[in-house]
């Protein structure tokens, strides 16, 4: 008996609720760290794990989610993962030790891993093959937007109430979601299920869990501790690349792995996920970039920064299910190609930023943005798993997903290492004429001893006072043409990627689209 069918509407909204929370929790707590620092009474890079943690277990449950939800069966295990976030999230609040935080932060994160891929795959079954690009869109409402809300909402909870409260408000919201999955999803009759005497992969569950877990704390760490200056972090780097190219050769070869990597010989899934890596490395970066450039350029407050990104956040969300429609009618490779090309737009007209840019301009950049993200998201997911059957969508999801978070860090871990590189540049050309015989330099020094003169009369060190001011000067100019420049690397990146698109196969477009039968 095939189990019964509730309206698409009450599924979507079931398996949304904690997609959303989920991601809220990756970036809801960054805003929030100095007060669980003095709360707490830890390091400032002691705390940091509170982070690292989360985003480390978080790596490593995501890939094998597809595995777990054929042992146990999907719904059970999309349960038992809300269950466990929700405990969890309820005793982050109620640490009293950084140990205790970073111990349930770990659990969290372990718990919350199966809730995006899940989500994913179960909105893609429960909308029909044409409509994959809707359900994209809708599952790319939670994607986009969360990261934005994040920080406004951590900043909000801390600032009115307490940073306990970052985590106490999840159990509401949980509880919530554990009825609907209860009362509405349901397995599928085609879902996988694990085989009597079946082998566990141990192999392949050490080698994932050794080789993410060390890659993730290498891209979280890596900038703190100047890289490979750092023999932790040359370590970590070793032992990811080794676990994780020996992960890809037992996986291939294994008769029932823990990540069915054979999914790459279709050609547009594997594409797909290489412009989507790429995509987040750049929009997330992007998005880490323009607050650090308002609030250190500018002097733009943590809150004001984050009220630049949320008109882009907003036109995103509310544009994601129309571009999820427009799949429907339109070759979704070209709809792919006009996001990249708009957020390449974007990015060079970042790149175009003085110190003397209002609010409006800074808004106006990231709403171009928040117009195009759209465009790749929704077709990136629809054609990464157009030709997916429907038994490979709990795996499939799971590496879709693994990479888009993966190109997310290495986008935040790229623009802060290149930022710093590139200002270090700058600030070395600009210095060669900065020394009191050159032309320019003495003639702007006597300037600014005149105008200090009339506005201080006698002054006994006039001419430290204008030379400290020069040099405040050069550093901003410095950190601004280095801001430019990676704003202006990020957007090369969209545009390098347009060519990549064609690649994929040309996706059936409205009634006309058939699923694949294995």
């Amino acid at each position: 008996m095939s189990p019964p069918q509730p309206h698409k509407a009450l599924i979507t909204l079931a398996v949304m609720i904690p997609t959303l929370i989920e991601i809220l929790d990756t970036s809801v707590a960054n805003v929030s760290l100095k007060h669980i620092q003095g709360s707490l009474a830890a390091g400032q890079e002691e705390v940091t794990w509170v982070l690292t943690s989360y985003l480390v277990a978080n790596a490593i449950v995501i890939p094998m989610s597809g595995w777990l939800a054929r042992v146990m069966g999907r719904k059970r295990y999309l349960l038992i993962s809300l269950v466990v976030f929700t405990i969890s999230s309820g005793l982050c609040g109620a640490a009293t030790s950084l140990n205790e935080i970073i111990l349930f932060r770990i659990v969290q994160g372990m718990g919350g891993g199966a809730l995006q891929p899940m989500s994913q795959a179960i909105l893609l079954e429960t909308y029909p093959p044409n409509q994959r690009g809707l359900a994209m869109g809708i599952f790319g409402m939670g994607i986009v937007v969360g990261p934005i809300l994040g920080p406004l909402v951590g900043g909000y909870l801390t600032d009115n109430y307490s940073w306990r409260w970052i985590f106490y408000i999840n159990v509401p919201f949980c509880a919530l979601a554990l009825y609907m999955i209860t009362s509405f999803v349901f397995d599928p009759p085609f879902q996988e299920r694990r085989e009597k005497g079946e082998k566990v992969d141990y192999i392949g569950l050490m080698l994932l869990a050794i080789g993410l877990g060390s890659l993730q704390i290498v891209l979280d760490k890596g900038e703190l501790k100047d890289w490979f200056s750092s023999n932790q972090i040359v370590i970590l780097t070793a032992v990811a690349i080794v676990a994780l190219t020996a992960l890809v050769i037992w996986e291939l070869y294994c008769e029932r792995p823990i990540v069915d990597l054979r999914i790459f010989n279709d050609r547009s899934f594997a594409t797909a996920n290489i412009v989507m890596f790429l995509a987040f490395f750049a929009f997330f970066g992007s998005i880490v970039l323009l607050p650090l450039f308002l609030q250190t350029l500018m002097g733009y407050t943590a809150y004001l920064a984050g009220w630049v990104l949320g008109p882009g956040g907003a036109i995103a969300f509310v544009m994601l299910p129309f571009v999820g429609k427009m799949t429907e009618r339109i070759d979704a490779r070209i709809l792919l190609a006009v996001g990249l090309l708009i957020n390449a737009y974007s990015l060079h007209y970042m790149s175009g930023f003085n110190l003397q840019i209002n609010i409006e301009t800074a808004t106006y950049s990231r709403v171009i943005q928040g117009i195009g993200m759209p465009f790749i998201f929704v077709p990136c997911s629809f054609l990464a798993m157009a030709y997916v059957p429907k038994e490979k969508l709990n795996n499939a999801s799971a590496i879709f997903n693994l990479l888009r978070n993966l190109g997310s860090s290495f986008g935040v871990a790229f623009v802060s290492t290149l930022l710093d590189r590139r200002a270090q540049f700058h600030q070395a050309r600009l210095t060669e004429n900065f020394y009191p015989s050159s032309p320019g330099f003495s003639y702007r020094l006597d300037q600014l001893q005149s105008l200090l003169q009339e506005k201080l009369g006698s002054f006994s060190d006039l001419n430290s006072l204008a030379q400290g001011y020069l040099y405040k000067v050069l550093n901003q100019q410095t950190l601004l043409m280095a801001y430019c420049d990676v704003f202006y690397a990020l957007a090369v990146i969209f545009v390098l990627l347009v060519a990549i698109v064609w690649v994929i196969r040309k996706p059936p477009v409205g009634r006309k689209f058939e699923m694949p039968i294995e």
